[in-house]
């Protein structure tokens, strides 16, 4: 079992299970949602409990996908495409993320010049 919380414990989750691998994006959006690189894992949407969600709000960030966050302490949560059973968690409220390995970095065409890329994961323009 996976659990997460935000920074205050207002938004509290368990999954049975997460994606291995963490995709970095790039993209000016998710750099202003989290403050810099957005990294997240995944899991079925329909796997995952909120045991807290006092704190969660949804802001529908596109017309196709919104984003959670604790509105108590501000942490950034997740991300979830509307039609899909998957939901991108932020791999920072992880506290056991040692089987997390880098999987993929996208948007790379929008990062900013004041940092590098320091793995060998993927780097692809867009999604």
């Amino acid at each position: 079992m996976v659990k997460g919380q935000c920074a205050c414990g207002a938004v509290a989750f368990e999954a049975p299970d997460v994606r291995e691998t963490v995709t970095f994006c790039h993209c000016g959006q998710c750099r202003q949602f989290s403050g810099h690189v957005w990294a997240s894992t995944v899991a079925p949407l329909s796997q995952v409990t909120f045991t807290r969600d006092q704190g969660l709000t949804w802001y529908q960030s596109s017309d196709f996908a919104r984003r959670g966050f604790c509105n108590r302490c501000g942490s950034s949560l997740f991300y979830h495409i509307t039609e899909k059973d998957k939901l991108g968690i932020a791999v920072g409220c992880l506290p056991d993320t040692v089987k997390l390995t880098p999987g993929k970095h996208i948007f790379v065409g929008n990062k900013p010049n004041y940092y590098d890329i320091a793995d060998d994961a993927p780097h692809l323009e867009t999604y």
